[in-house]
Parts: structure tokens; sequence; C-alpha cells
């Protein structure tokens, strides 16, 4: 008979195990270690601010109770370091304050555990503000070891699809998505203060619009059809204008773009989009400048910021260039006058860029733009006055035909808003529509249909007005220093993993 052999347990079965019959072991004293509340009266920070100037070797008789994870111990359990959301704080835990059960159960402690500890502050002779514990409680036991390093690259992958694990050991995590909510706090309560009335609108739609991308589909089956997670708001918002529910409004939405992954890219991902009647894309860029630039004051305490080692100001006014003249200024070469696509097509061969048969002018002047002049934009700066084939939701120049009123804000070489004099014309805007189908019709998975339903409600009427989205998660990576977007988003897209 073949005896059947036994995997070798890894050291976190060893350590699970051996926590696991700690549990045991409270559960025999008559310990729960997973109870329903504790009455913690301070914060780590709170204590580490009110007792800032307390002398070392001090101590006093001021009585608090904490809670926190334990992320460190030393000399059998006497010295703990605490962990709560807003800092650290180190327990002391002596016989000589503490009864002898109590003292015994020290051994049953593990670094992850989560405990809530009453006792009286004291400094210690070495500086080190401390609880001198008198009794504590055990509030909930890991029963998987922390990890001891975490920062290498062959961590990466386990921070973000454990990124519980990653807040808890890393610091610099827990900051980063800290601002991530003041900045966004920031947001609304900017364009609160400015008159917005903040308003929502669907996740799942009966078709994608208000952008070029490919949507994610899926199926309603109570209502029998095909429906769409949108890929941006802003059909939806400017019905709400049609309606007149305010003359400012802005949404902080969650969209969704079925492309690929990248540094910048992912697919669910935040947007503020908001839109103001009786005003143009001028006064767009002034919104944003303003707002971008408070937003890193509040939150950095500068407008200068630096991101993976470049300065950036982000100090109003910033730079306006158009795109057309960008693209001369970087590449040497005026699109402006050229019209016959072979000429376009060779002009931007010679600059390295490949043309496919069916682009027109714009997606041409698009692809060279990414390519050639993008890299160098760094400084804040608002590219302007796009080709109408590429922008079918902004209205036409008013003083080329050929371009609409449409800025895109470049910051770092990253598109960060895209904003139009909003189209308001409905028989202009079916046009687009139509040319934006036989696009989509001839292969183009990123362009969008007929909205007829949006087309009936320009006809009854939309204000002028200036329209705006802001990219939030490129805008927390700037003002965080955040090299990629996987680091500011709490759960990022991830591909499954393997299991064995």
């Amino acid at each position: 008979m073949t005896q059947q052999k036994t995997q070798p347990q890894s050291a976190q079965e060893n350590i699970r195990n051996t926590r696991l019959q700690k549990l045991t072991d409270l559960a025999d004293k008559g310990i729960n270690p997973y109870p329903y509340s504790f009455d913690r009266t301070a914060s780590a920070a709170e204590l580490q601010e009110k007792y800032k100037d307390l002398e070392a070797g001090v101590e006093t008789d001021d009585h608090y109770s904490v809670a926190g994870r334990i992320m460190a111990m030393r000399n059998t359990g006497m010295f703990i370091d605490l962990l709560d959301s807003s800092g650290k704080i180190q327990i002391f835990c002596h016989k000589e304050f503490m009864d002898e059960e109590q003292i015994k159960n020290l051994k049953l402690l593990d670094v992850g555990d989560i405990i809530g500890v009453h006792g009286t502050i004291r400094r210690t002779p070495r500086g080190e503000l401390s609880i001198k514990a008198h009794d504590f409680k055990f509030l909930s036991k890991s029963l998987l070891p922390l990890p001891e390093k975490f920062h290498g690259l062959t961590d990466v992958e386990t921070r973000y699809r454990q990124r519980y694990l990653d807040m808890i050991v890393n610091k610099d995590t827990r900051d980063t998505f800290r601002k991530r909510s003041e900045i966004i706090q920031f947001i609304r309560n900017y364009l609160t203060n400015q008159g917005f009335l903040e308003v929502e609108t669907p996740m799942l739609q009966t078709m994608s619009g208000g952008a070029s991308a490919r949507p994610f589909e899926t199926y309603h089956n109570a209502l029998s059809m095909p429906m769409f997670l949108r890929i941006a708001p802003e059909l939806h918002l400017k019905r709400l204008m049609v309606g007149g529910v305010s003359e400012k409004i802005f949404e902080l939405n969650r969209n969704f773009r079925n492309e690929g992954i990248d540094t910048r890219h992912n697919p669910e991902f935040t947007m503020l989009e908001l839109y103001q009647a009786y005003v143009d894309y001028n006064e767009m860029m002034v919104l944003e400048e303003n707002m971008i630039s408070e937003a890193a004051m509040k939150v950095l305490g500068t407008m200068k910021i630096t991101f993976q080692g470049k300065e950036i100001d982000l100090t109003p006014p910033w730079d306006r260039m158009t795109m057309l003249g960008a693209i001369k200024k970087f590449t040497g070469v005026d699109f402006s006058e050229m019209y016959d696509m072979n000429e376009i097509a060779e002009e931007a061969k010679k600059l390295g860029i490949e043309t496919e048969e069916n682009d027109n002018w714009g997606k041409v002047l698009d692809k060279i733009f990414e390519a050639k002049v993008e890299p160098h934009l760094i400084q804040p700066v608002h590219i302007m006055d796009y080709p109408r084939e590429i922008s079918p939701l902004a209205k036409i120049h008013r003083d080329n035909p050929r371009l609409v009123e449409r800025f895109e804000t470049r910051i770092n070489g990253w598109e960060v808003s895209n904003a139009f004099s909003e189209l308001t014309d409905p028989i202009d805007q079916r046009g687009r529509f139509e040319a934006q189908a036989r696009a989509k019709a001839m292969g183009d998975e990123e362009a969008c249909g007929i909205d007829e339903d949006y087309i009936t409600a320009l006809e009854y009427g939309l204000a002028p007005c200036g329209g705006m989205g802001i990219g939030i998660d490129r805008l927390v990576m700037l003002l965080t220093d955040s090299p990629t977007i996987r680091d500011v988003i709490a759960f990022p897209t991830m591909r499954q993993r393997e299991e064995n």
C-alpha cells in the first residue's frame, strides 16, 4: 500500500496554527477575542499633541483609553507600539501596574492584534510618550502575520491585491488615500461654495455616449435588453441643464471604459464633470486653474509641487496654446492649411506617425500631438481649439469652422481635463452623431451612436454653457507624487491570479 506524502506546512501556516491555539487558550480563560465594542477616550495623535511639552521621565495621573493595532513588541510584551488611524503611541506593560492574570495574557498577544488599553500618561526617560497600562483588552485577534518587508519590487502585486496589508504597514499609502479624500472633499466644497449643485446620473445606460471609448456591455434580465456601464455622464448632465435644475451642476462620478491598463489608465476611474450656463470654454479654464491650485494649497500647503523629481508650478494663470500651434512649435510642420489627406498622411509619415486609410484630418493631428507634443508639456497648459472631427459635442469655433471650442489641460504631459463650449444646436448635433455612427459602422469601436432622446432634449433648448471633465485619479497622482494610477485607486483592476 502506497502512503501519500504529507505536504510540509508553510511558515505562514505554522504561525496561523500557533495563533489558533492562542484562540483556544483565550476561550479557556473565558476571554472573547472579538468583542462588540470598546470605549476609547483618545487617539494617539491627540495625546501626542496634548502632551508634546511633557518632559522626559515625568509621569501623570491622567487616565485614557486607547485602541489600535500592535505593530511591534519588545521585552516579551513590556513595550508595545500601538498604531491607530492617527498615528503611533507606545504602551508600557509592567507587573507593578497590572494584575498577574493580565501579565500572563501578554504572552497571548501577537503583532497584528488589535487591542484596547487603559492607563496613565508618562514620558519615558528616553523621551517616548507612553501609556502606562493598567489593563488591556483583546479587540481582534490576528491569525496571520504582517509582512516584515513590504517595499521591494517583488511585493508590488501583493500591495495592490491586498491593499489592506499595504495600508497597515506603509504609512505613505495611508497618507496618499487620506490626501485623496481631502482633495475630493475640497473640490466638492469649492464648487458648492461657487453655487454649483451636486447631482447624480445613471451608471447603467441604454446606450453609451458622452466620450470616445469602448464600453463595458451587460444585460438586464428583467427588461430583456442590453445595457452599458457609462463611459461618461455628459449627456445625462446636459439633460439636467435643459431641465433647469440649476444653472451650475457637477457630479463626482465613476466611469467605466473597456480599454487597456497602464500607469495612467484603469477600467474604472473617477471623474469630476461640471456644467455652467451662459459661459464658454474660456471661463472653464479660469475655474479649473483656481480650483486645482487652491486644492494644492489646501492639501499640500503650496502651489509648487514636485512630481517624480520635476517641479511643477500650479500658480495661475496657466499657459494657453492652440493644438495646431503646439504641433507646429514641436514638429515645425503647419497643418492648418492642409486639406488633401494624401499630403497630410505623407507629412505625418515623415514625422514617424503611421496613419490608417479611414483617418481624417482630426485623427491624424491627434496622433501627431500625442506622440510629438505631449511629452514636452510638463508645466500646466491649456491646449485649445481641436479639430471638429474628433470633438462631436463641442461648439464650432467662432473663427474657424474646421475647429471647435475645446481645450484639454496638460500637466506632466498628461491630459488632466477636457472642456468645451458646449454644442447646443440640435441640427448640428445630429450631424455630428451621424458622422460618429458612420465611423462606428466602419469599425471604430470608440465612436458613439445617435442618441435620439438627447437630440430631442436639445430641441427643447439648452442655454449656452461651458462644460468640463477632470480626471480625479490623475490629479491625485500629481498632488501625491504617485507614479502609477494603481497607487491612488484603493482597489485597482488586476488580472486574476492563477491558483496552484
